[in-house]
């Protein structure tokens, strides 16, 4: 039985994610292979009453999950957003899920930003360190708030976590038949840490001699996926770049609304996320785009082994943007619900 824990998450996150647990509903539905649902309250209600973020029971029952799905989180009644940091942030360190898969595939060349690209052309996926980096949160201030102040922020790469990001990368390259997988960095001028990963990336290749390795600084990647997407395969990187370029590459398949994730420890629940934000703005409007949403659940399917429903999600996701059934932001008329409903009658072959 496929247990999945749902924790909603604030703003236009609650309407997302409802539309993405239906979404799993009716696949599951069509399949005759249950999913077991828990939704759990965690998010900035629940903390302004509580002032609980994510406590260790729940931890213990995420745990117990098959996976995890989870809506955007952030509140302005909580300005220092730490409750959004001690769950999202709380999961990834305390499940320890070092790999952030960001897939960048155009459903539809009418969404795509740049001129005459059709859907064959970007097909690309994005593994991001997801544990280290500049977001491990080690650092500092000296005399604070002080003419003097000094802030510190330091960038924590280790072999571990290096070697274990980009294996990850060539075996997946494997296991989907890409030919190809690219590491970016800054190595010209972040010299210890990117040099780090500059000889653990040699080495890690040289066990995949049936994939191509190369390499690629940050800066001149982001402009060369602006210039030509095509040739991109693989990608690995640490985890503030693979954050900027995940972003750029949700960018060229149609903006943040279609953009899925998931945060993996293979042998471990994982949780997964669209990467847009709470929009507090937008929410209880019925305007958000749910397919981040719906995408990502398609990615929990697959990482449980359901891969046939999750290419059914997918393929009915493809077939409403192409036909234009989609939310404003994609040029579209309808509403959130609307939008999920098209979907799920995709789902169901109608």
């Amino acid at each position: 039985m496929t247990r999945v824990a749902v924790i909603p998450g604030d703003g236009i996150g609650v309407e997302v994610t409802r539309e993405a647990v239906l979404a799993l509903r009716e696949v599951a539905a069509v399949s005759g292979e249950p999913i077991e649902f828990e939704e759990l309250p965690y998010g900035a209600e629940h903390f302004l009453k509580t002032g609980e973020t994510l406590p260790q029971a729940a931890f213990e029952r995420l745990e117990e999950c098959s996976a995890i799905l989870l809506g955007a989180l952030g509140d302005p009644r909580v300005p220092d957003n730490r409750h959004a940091a001690d769950i999202l942030l709380g999961l990834r360190f305390r499940l320890d899920l070092y790999v952030n898969e960001r897939p960048v595939r155009l459903l539809d060349e009418r969404v795509c930003p740049l001129k005459g690209r059709a859907p064959k052309d970007i097909d690309f996926v994005i593994f991001r360190e997801n544990t280290e980096g500049l977001y491990a949160g080690v650092g500092g201030f000296f005399k604070k708030g002080t003419p003097d102040e000094l802030a510190v922020q330091q960038d924590i790469n280790t072999r571990k976590g290096v070697e274990r990001i980009i294996r990850h990368a060539f075996e997946q390259a494997r296991a989907r038949g890409r030919k190809r997988v690219l590491m970016s960095d800054k190595s010209n001028a972040l010299t210890y840490g990117h040099d780090l990963w500059q000889r653990v990336f040699r080495e890690v290749a040289s066990s995949y001699p049936d994939i191509e390795a190369s390499h690629m600084y940050v800066d001149a990647l982001a402009m060369q996926l602006v210039k030509d997407p095509t040739p991109f395969e693989v990608i690995v990187t640490c985890n503030m770049f693979g954050d900027i370029l995940s972003d750029l590459g949700a960018q060229l398949q149609g903006g943040l609304g279609l953009a899925a994730s998931a945060n993996l420890n293979p042998g471990r629940p994982g949780l997964f996320e669209p990467v847009h934000g709470s929009a507090p703005r937008h929410a209880g409007k019925n305007v958000a785009n749910p397919i981040g949403a719906i995408l990502s659940a398609a990615m929990l399917l697959d990482s449980v082994g359901r891969r046939e429903e999750a290419r059914r999600m997918e393929e009915a996701v493809a077939a409403c943007v192409r036909e234009g059934q989609t939310t404003r932001d994609l040029g579209g008329t309808l509403s959130t619900t609307e939008a999920g409903l098209a979907i799920r009658r995709r789902i169901r072959g109608r």
